[in-house]
C-alpha cells in the first residue's frame, strides 16, 4: 500500500468528547445508556448531524433539521418523549458544543 505524501501544516485534533444518553428522546437510533463519541464543536455541521447542545444550562444530543446562517433547528428523533427546537425554537450554533462522529 501506498501512502501519500505529508504536505502542509498538520490539522489540530479536537478533543475527545464521550457522553452517555440518558432518556428516549433520540430512540431508536440512540437508546438510553449507549455512548457517544463526539469531537469539540468546529463550526461545520449539516443536515442530519448528531450534535451535543447546551440549552438552558443543560447538555442535550440532537439531530440537525435544519441550518440557516448561525443558528439551527434540532430535534430528538422520538418526537414524543423529545424537548427541542419544536418547543423552544431555532438556537445560535455557539449552543453546539461537540459533533458526533461514533455511536
Amino acid at each position: 500500500m501506498k501512502f501519500p505524501k505529508f504536505s502542509g501544516k498538520p490539522k489540530k485534533l479536537s478533543p475527545l468528547v464521550i457522553r452517555r444518553v440518558s432518556g428516549q428522546s433520540m430512540s431508536p437510533k440512540l437508546r438510553d445508556g449507549k455512548i457517544v463519541f463526539a469531537h469539540t464543536f468546529t463550526g461545520n455541521v449539516k443536515l442530519r448531524d448528531i450534535v451535543i447542545v447546551s440549552h438552558d444550562g443543560i447538555e442535550k444530543i440532537k439531530r440537525i433539521q435544519d441550518v440557516r446562517d448561525d443558528q439551527v433547528y434540532i430535534v430528538g428523533d422520538n418526537k414524543a418523549q423529545s424537548t427541542d427546537s419544536r418547543d423552544f425554537g431555532w438556537i445560535d450554533k455557539t449552543n453546539i458544543t461537540a459533533k458526533a462522529f461514533f455511536y
